[in-house]
């Protein structure tokens, strides 16, 4: 019994040590299609700046126009920063507290049925990429990515230089 439960675990921890080299592939899909879509929606959203400051005017959201440039901007660069992962938890994060923006104020209806009508919270625009920036922000970039190579060029930070006071 006990070589059973010891060949199991064998397996087991062989399995997921196979597993652990497709995370840094998996990262690089998911930044490279969705960083890709936030190009193409912050591009689109810059090339028809009237229509996103009517729509942002109609949510009441203050300076509207200038938040249409902002966000465009955000979309755009941010997700350019995702594909080519470069600074990919700072933007990540950035664009987390963008899509739960989104979702709290252009798309509140899906936000509150996220219990009782899954669906609804979703089909909801921002919903994929607010997936897609969490992974980032949680698992980092993976292997291949700038954060990595400039890590290789530089050196990971020093723990004693960021511990010390100003």
């Amino acid at each position: 019994m006990k070589t059973l439960v010891l060949r199991l675990q064998r397996l087991y921890l062989r399995f997921f040590e196979g597993v652990d080299y497709l995370r840094s592939p998996f990262l690089l899909a998911v930044r490279l299609y969705w960083g890709w879509q936030l190009v193409q929606s912050g591009w689109g959203k810059l090339h028809n700046l009237d229509r996103v400051t009517d729509y942002f005017t109609s949510l009441s959201l203050p300076m509207p126009a200038r938040m249409a440039v902002i966000i465009s901007c955000v979309e755009l660069f941010g997700g350019i920063f995702l594909a080519l992962g470069l600074l990919s938890r700072l933007t990540a994060l950035v664009l987390t507290v963008n899509l739960i923006a989104a979702y709290i104020i252009g798309d509140r209806e899906a936000l509150l049925s996220i219990f009782s009508d899954p669906d609804k919270f979703y089909a909801a625009a921002p919903y994929t990429f607010l997936v897609a920036s969490l992974i980032v922000l949680i698992f980092g970039a993976g292997k291949a990515s700038l954060d990595t190579l400039l890590e290789r060029l530089l050196g990971p930070p020093d723990a004693k230089a960021s511990a010390s006071p100003l």
